[in-house]
């Protein structure tokens, strides 16, 4: 009878010891959960409709967890999306070598790269009223998109535009973003195409632009000959 008795015990135990252990991970890792699961909801929600409880469930941590870790939903927010806007200028880095309409299409694969690996903080920079683009949260999402804007000008060689230049660039630059969403929620077009795509909506924007202002006339008249080395 003892012997059961030790027996079953000592099977208890083992079924104890069985059980998963609760992960310890570095107050580094953890802040990347936290920031990776508010990036998911931010990214299909409006952050006024995500709740610090809503982050928690979906990393699986405690809500005291977040406020420990970051104080509030605000302080989160910004966390998380200055955690993807870091991720995406670090890809954009100029490329030296090649023609200017190949080295815009290496950066905007890199872009895409971006888009691809990692849509909810992509989908969270981009989304949202106006609302979440006043003060600190507008300052993050601009920073982006004057990194693109300067990754542009240096693949095209371009050192100061002017206003016509300027205007036509961010023109693309917003259509760039606007078909990064579109692709994200539908992927119907193949990526390739897409990118090569954007590159003739590129081209074309400036022979419109090229009517109005020399200096695009010019930009435009060195880049034609490249448009032969991009692949169909």
């Amino acid at each position: 009878m003892g012997s059961t008795s030790g027996a079953a015990e000592q099977a208890k135990h083992a079924a104890g010891d069985a059980r998963p252990a609760r992960r310890r991970l570095s107050v580094d890792r953890r802040r990347e959960e936290l920031m990776a699961a508010a990036l998911e909801l931010f990214s299909r929600r409006d952050a006024e409709d995500v709740s610090i409880d809503d982050v928690a469930s979906a990393a699986g941590a405690s809500r005291a967890l977040v406020y420990h870790y970051f104080g509030g939903k605000q302080e989160l927010y910004v966390a998380a999306l200055k955690s993807a806007a870091a991720q995406l200028e670090a890809l954009l880095r100029p490329q030296q070598d090649g023609r200017p309409l190949e080295r815009l299409a290496g950066g905007l694969t890199r872009y895409f790269d971006f888009v691809e690996e990692h849509a909810a903080g992509f989908a969270a920079l981009l989304k949202g009223g106006p609302a979440n683009r006043s003060g600190e949260i507008g300052e993050i999402v601009d920073s982006v998109r004057q990194r693109l804007f300067r990754l542009v000008m240096k693949q095209m060689r371009v050192e100061e535009p002017g206003p016509v230049l300027r205007i036509t660039l961010r023109s693309w630059i917003a259509s760039v973003e606007t078909a990064g969403l579109d692709w994200l929620e539908h992927r119907d077009v193949e990526r390739p195409a897409l990118e090569h795509l954007l590159i003739d909506h590129m081209v074309a924007l400036l022979r419109a632009a090229a009517r109005h202002d020399a200096q695009v006339a010019d930009l435009l008249a060195g880049l034609e000959p490249d448009r032969s080395d991009l692949p169909g």
